[in-house]
């Protein structure tokens, strides 16, 4: 929940608040243009006229966005933790000889501070493609490209492409990979794992049909759970 937080802390601050729904909507996205996404809602349209007496302009994204780094970075730098599963379902990815490269929508000098914490948690991919590394981020396909460059992997209708994201989605089919979706460990159902076990099995099934059905809308080829349900995956994929 990161991100979500401090977009919200910078809207705050500048007296809009953003619901959390709102802060976490255009995930995926490159940071500043996640930013001008929420800017561009008419609810925080409407919130920051009533704040300043005047629309956003693009300097006011421009500023909120060097004010979110820092408070990112200091985020980031009190710890991050691995989603369960994810190291074993890449150490099983690679028993089986594929390669792990990540793409993210944090700069390079955010993952500077993220990329760290997470190798020590047991998660290190083969490559990382920050969104500054690159002209544009998703949905462009470029982030893409450049990862399976620098692995050395082709044809990309043979790279799958596993997103929490639509947009993460939309940037895989644009670069012609197989996507995969996740629907649970992720940020469409945004929920820690205390707030899902808290949550009805009734209501947790509802919510990860919408969702599921928002991903397949988006063009995932596959809906997994979380990234634990990879490797079952790639079996039948084989099969």
């Amino acid at each position: 929940r990161a991100p979500t937080a401090v977009f919200q802390e910078i809207f705050r601050q500048r007296g809009v608040a953003i619901t959390e729904a709102e802060a976490r909507g255009p995930m995926g996205k490159a940071k500043r243009e996640h930013i001008a996404a929420i800017v561009a809602l008419p609810r925080v349209i409407d919130g920051w006229v009533a704040a300043h007496g005047r629309a956003p302009t693009d300097a006011d994204v421009q500023a909120m966005y060097d004010d979110f780094l820092p408070l990112q970075k200091e985020l980031l730098a009190r710890g991050c933790d691995v989603i369960p599963g994810v190291p074993e379902a890449v150490a099983e990815c690679r028993r089986r000889g594929l390669r792990i490269g990540s793409t993210t929508g944090y700069t390079r000098e955010l993952m500077a501070v993220v990329a760290p914490l997470a190798a020590r948690g047991g998660y290190a991919p083969d490559v990382i493609i920050c969104s500054d590394d690159v002209s544009a981020g998703r949905p462009a396909p470029w982030m893409n490209f450049r990862a399976a460059e620098r692995l050395g992997v082709y044809p990309l209708s043979k790279v799958l492409v596993v997103d929490d994201t639509p947009i993460g989605i939309a940037a895989g089919l644009n670069a012609g990979c197989i996507t995969v979706a996740v629907s649970q460990t992720g940020n469409s159902l945004g929920l820690t794992e205390a707030e899902v076990a808290a949550l009805p099995t009734a209501e947790l099934q509802s919510r990860l049909t919408a969702i599921e059905r928002e991903f397949r809308a988006a063009g995932a080829a596959h809906v997994i759970r979380m990234v634990a349900d990879l490797p079952a995956l790639l079996t039948r994929l084989v099969e």
